[in-house]
């Protein structure tokens, strides 16, 4: 096997192109932790950049109307908004080491989830959308071997 083109590779960042950046970014800071830190000023269009402790940064753009992207799942020709599908489609994943209160938090919150386990039964996951349509999933750390 050929040697790698890139060395030293970690995760800088995701970014999500957003209509509403400041309804996103609360999100991702109410639920995940996520702390807003200095972003440029790009002049032409606004981002917020939101930082994950020993993790990496969330990049939030605002939507430029003209690209004609979706914006994510829901604002795509066809809206899927049911989070069973998720475990085969685009997301995220975060893990969590308070899998059950996280659970309980997002059924308090009123969000839409679907929940599995891997096949081992060690890991549970559960899938949900954040308010654009973009997949989540958040799992639990996984049972030290005994």
């Amino acid at each position: 096997m050929a040697a790698a083109v890139a060395k030293g590779v970690s995760l800088n960042h995701i970014s999500r192109e957003s209509s509403n950046i400041r309804r996103l970014a609360n999100f991702y800071k109410e639920i995940f932790g996520f702390e807003e830190i200095e972003a440029p000023n790009f002049g032409e269009f606004n981002v917020i950049w939101l930082n994950l402790p020993s993790a990496f940064s969330l990049h939030l753009i605002e939507r430029n109307p003209s690209t004609k992207l979706p914006e994510g799942p829901w604002s795509a020709a066809s809206p899927v908004a049911d989070p069973s599908h998720l475990p085969r489609g685009h997301h995220i994943c975060f893990s969590v080491s308070n899998f059950e209160s996280f659970v309980q938090t997002l059924k308090e919150k009123g969000v839409e989830t679907f929940q599995r386990s891997l096949p081992n039964g060690k890991v549970k996951q559960i899938f949900f959308f954040d308010p654009d349509g973009n997949g989540l999933e958040v799992a639990s750390r996984e049972t030290p071997q005994q």
